[in-house]
Parts: C-alpha cells; sequence; structure tokens
C-alpha cells in the first residue's frame, strides 16, 4: 500500500513538474516576443525614447519573471531529466510566434517551400517530448538538506564533479589563453556550467519547497552553499552564452546549447540524484529517441530560421552630441535574447541596435560630396 501511494505522489509530481515547464517555456518564449514587437514599434514610430520606458516592454518583463519562476519551481517536482528537454517547447513556440507576429506575410505556396522543414521540426519535436515525458524516470525524493548532503559526498558525484572540474579548465584555458573562440569550445562550457545550474536549482528548489510545506531547510549550511553556486553558475553559463551568440550564429548556438545543455544536464541528474536508477531498458531507450527527436526538431527549426542580412549602414544627418549615427536600413530593433535559458525570440531580426562612428569625438568633420571649395576660401568644418 506504501509501495501504490509512493508511485501515485511520483506520477502527480512528474505532471505537476511536466506541466509547470511548459507553462514556464510558452511563457517566457512570449514575453520575449512581447518585449521584441515594442522594440518593432519604437523603432517605426521613431520616438526619442528608451524601451524600458513603453508599457509593452515591462509587460514582457513581468511574463518573463512569472515564466521563469514557473521553470524553477517545477524542478522541485519533477526529475531533472523530464524538465531540461523541455526548453524544446520554447523554441517551438518562438517559431510559431515568429510566424504569426514577427515575419513578412508570403504566399502559400512559397510559405510552405520557404518553412516546411520548421513544421517538420515542429512534429518532431511534439513526438519526441511526448516520448520522453511518457517514458522519461518517474522518482519521487523529498530533497532534505541530509539527502542532498548524501548525494554530494557520494564517490560517483565526487568522480563527475573532478572529471567535470578538470574539463572546464582546460577548455577555459584554450579559450582564454589559445583564443580557441570555437563555438563548440565555448558551449560545452555553457553545458558544464548548466549542469552545475541544474543540480543546484533542484536542491534549493526542493527545500525552499520542503520549507514552505514546514519543515525548515533553509538554516541548513547545504542551502546556503547550493544557493550561491546556483547564482554564481547562472551568471557565468548566461556570460558565455551571451559570448558564443555574439561570435556565432545565433541560431547554430542556439540549437547546439540546447543539446549540449540537455546532454549534460540529464547525465546530472543520472549521477547526482539517481534519477535512472529504478528504469528498465525498455524505459530508458524510449527516453532517448524521443530526446533524439527533439534534438532533431530543434535543429531544424533554427535551420529554417532565415538568415539575417548583411549589414549595410548609411549616415544620417541627425547628429547627436556631435557624432553621426549609423542606421541599417532605418531600423534600430531589439536583437535577439540569445542568452536566454529557455532560447527564445528565435526570429529573424534584420535590424541592430544603432551604433557611432570610429570618428575624433571632439572635432567631427562634416563635408559636402562632390563640391570643392571656392579657391581662397578655408573649408567648412563644423566646430
Amino acid at each position: 500500500m506504501d509501495v501504490q501511494t509512493e508511485e501515485g505522489d511520483s506520477y502527480t509530481d512528474n505532471l505537476i513538474g511536466t506541466l509547470l515547464a511548459i507553462f514556464g517555456s510558452v511563457i517566457v518564449s512570449i514575453s520575449l516576443s512581447i518585449q521584441k514587437y515594442s522594440h518593432v514599434k519604437l523603432a517605426e514610430t521613431k520616438e526619442q525614447r528608451t524601451f524600458y520606458n513603453t508599457k509593452t516592454w515591462w509587460c514582457g518583463f513581468v511574463f518573463i519573471c512569472i515564466g521563469e519562476g514557473a521553470n524553477f519551481v517545477s524542478y522541485a517536482f519533477a526529475p531533472i531529466a523530464v524538465v531540461a528537454p523541455l526548453n524544446a517547447v520554447s523554441v517551438l513556440t518562438s517559431s510559431i510566434l515568429g510566424f504569426l507576429f514577427l515575419r513578412e506575410k508570403s504566399k502559400a505556396k512559397d510559405f510552405a517551400k520557404s518553412h516546411g522543414l520548421a513544421f517538420l521540426g515542429y512534429i518532431f519535436i511534439i513526438g519526441g517530448t511526448y516520448l520522453f515525458v511518457s517514458f522519461g524516470p518517474n522518482s519521487h525524493e523529498k530533497l532534505q538538506a541530509e539527502n542532498i548532503v548524501k548525494h554530494l559526498v557520494g564517490w560517483p558525484v565526487l568522480l563527475y564533479m573532478l572529471l567535470e572540474i578538470i574539463a572546464f579548465c582546460l577548455l577555459l584555458y584554450f579559450y582564454k589563453q589559445r583564443n580557441a573562440n570555437y563555438l563548440v569550445v565555448i558551449l560545452l562550457l555553457v553545458a558544464l556550467l548548466g549542469s552545475v545550474t541544474v543540480i543546484t536549482v533542484k536542491a534549493v528548489s526542493g527545500m525552499l519547497l520542503l520549507t514552505l510545506e514546514g519543515a525548515m531547510q533553509l538554516d541548513y549550511p547545504i542551502f546556503s552553499v547550493m544557493f550561491v553556486c546556483m547564482v554564481a553558475s547562472v551568471i557565468f553559463q548566461a556570460r558565455f552564452l551571451s559570448q558564443a551568440c555574439n561570435l556565432h550564429d545565433p541560431s547554430l548556438a542556439a540549437c547546439v546549447n540546447y543539446i549540449f545543455s540537455t546532454i549534460f544536464a540529464v547525465v546530472a541528474g543520472a549521477v547526482f540524484y539517481l534519477e535512472f536508477q529504478k528504469e528498465d531498458v525498455l524505459h530508458i531507450c524510449m527516453f532517448l529517441l524521443g530526446s533524439a527527436l527533439c534534438f532533431l526538431g530543434v535543429f531544424l527549426v533554427t535551420k529554417s530560421r532565415k538568415k539575417a542580412k548583411m549589414f549595410e549602414p548609411y549616415v544620417t544627418m541627425d547628429v547627436a552630441n556631435g557624432v553621426p549615427t549609423i542606421h541599417d536600413n532605418g531600423l534600430a530593433v531589439q536583437p535577439d535574447y540569445n542568452g536566454s535559458f529557455s532560447y527564445g525570440a528565435l526570429v529573424n531580426n534584420d535590424g541592430v541596435a544603432p551604433t557611432t562612428l570610429p570618428v575624433n569625438l571632439e572635432h567631427p568633420t562634416v563635408t559636402v560630396r562632390g563640391t570643392d571649395p571656392p579657391h581662397g576660401q578655408p573649408d567648412l568644418k563644423k566646430d
């Protein structure tokens, strides 16, 4: 009877965690699209005000907080192996929102020809999500402080952390000292930090949940250790991910990052929390098949994304503080949120933020093209 009750509790907790993760991913994608829409509209009106002064952008920010909060709480209910691959839902939602709101309309024949791979990717993501959620681990463990310490001092976890630290130091050495700015190197750093993030997030959210239920866990030292590690790993993970998106194609970076981060997160959950300990071979194989389908679906969706146009600047005479401004075809819209952990806003972005010309800021010179100054008169200069 107790075994049946525990299995029922595990199924209920997994269902709650899965629904929270899906809800959080969808809300984050919607919020990022709302913020991008706010930037686009602000660029069209050419109003001289910043984006954070618009109600639409703040509405998107509130939705981001709600979505990320749901993702955070989901780790307290469901295993990491189930929650981590669900980031594919964010890719799916962002792509659909891009088609509906942020792309130009086209004929049905041209649309199907251009975006057929994306719709095939949607099918793979939906099918893969169903498989890994249905056949994923169904572990149920109350993450008390004592249990987390027991997991932490186990030799599999210590060996895993040692190997991860060695790999991270080697990759960081090649990245910093050897200037190995390859996409794989940077995203492996992100994935290694991400594995620490999911371990600490699950521990912190689980202890917070138990505290809310009446069993105080916040006064244990392990909570403070996990919280500090969580914050530090998130900050450095976002920094490396931002660098990867700045140096390489954001769509490719999002795809590879999803694959690497999911693999390392699943392995971390299996080693640290023993999530696959009670699973049979069939369930593990079906879970791997579902994850592989999601990987393929994300690859197809990001591959079909329209490439960004080359930057073709022109100089306008709307000089600000004596410095001319470069525009990209008159548009200045919000860049993609490439550092988002939910991989949101994977839509085409033909504009970039305005930048300034590399000229002497103290004495910029403005000359008239195609005319020569009269003899005996100095050139016209703007002091």
